[in-house]
């Protein structure tokens, strides 16, 4: 399915203070994330427009709040223009649609193979990911051009204020599965606010 969005992104990705300045010095690239909870399916991941979250995911890795393979010693928040290209935006209906096939057919596939479909347990949201991933794969079979990029909001925290859906930590991410569609990096400003540790 192509659905090209004509429009770029400011996106944060949250990383060690090493890593994210070799990358901006253009001495590395970030690497994907791979695990079966990444609830976007495989890709570089980026809080869209938001640094201060950025910032938080990053400190919250360093007290081991948050899961990471490579633990983040310093914390560091690298900017990025991100250009959507062929993108599955789960913002928008006709994205939702084909998600939900893509469900319905795994689905199948699982009940016919006599197994369990992964499930969505708090922050590990391995259901999710499983149906982006099988949706990737459908559209390898299909030779049908594959998503550059992923792009959904997120319901994360406590209720914003009481009976509301708005969360405290809501947010849009944007995982990135063509890197070629990182446009540039950058340091977010003021440098003291996103990155205390530049000042």
């Amino acid at each position: 399915m192509h659905d090209y969005q004509p429009f770029s992104v400011i996106g944060f990705h949250s990383c060690d203070k090493e890593v994210g300045l070799r990358v901006l010095n253009g001495n590395d690239e970030l690497l994907p994330s791979e695990n079966a909870w990444d609830w976007l399916g495989t890709g570089i991941y980026f809080w869209e427009q938001n640094p201060f979250r950025a910032l938080e995911y990053a400190m919250e890795s360093v007290q081991r709040k948050q899961f990471n393979k490579k633990p983040i010693k310093e914390p560091f928040v690298l900017g990025a223009v991100i250009e959507l290209g062929n993108c599955l935006n789960l913002t928008e209906s006709s994205s939702l649609q084909i998600l939900g096939k893509a469900y319905s057919s795994l689905s199948e596939l699982k009940k016919n193979l006599g197994e369990d479909m992964p499930v969505n347990k708090h922050n590990n949201r391995a259901l999710d990911c499983a149906v982006i991933q099988y949706l990737h794969q459908l559209n390898e079979l299909k030779n049908e051009p594959g998503y550059d990029t992923v792009r959904c909001a997120f319901p994360e925290g406590e209720q914003a204020y009481p009976d509301s859906y708005i969360t405290s930590r809501l947010h849009i991410q944007v995982c990135v599965r063509n890197a070629d569609c990182i446009k540039g990096f950058f340091l977010p400003r003021p440098l003291a606010k996103f990155n205390p540790s530049m000042k």
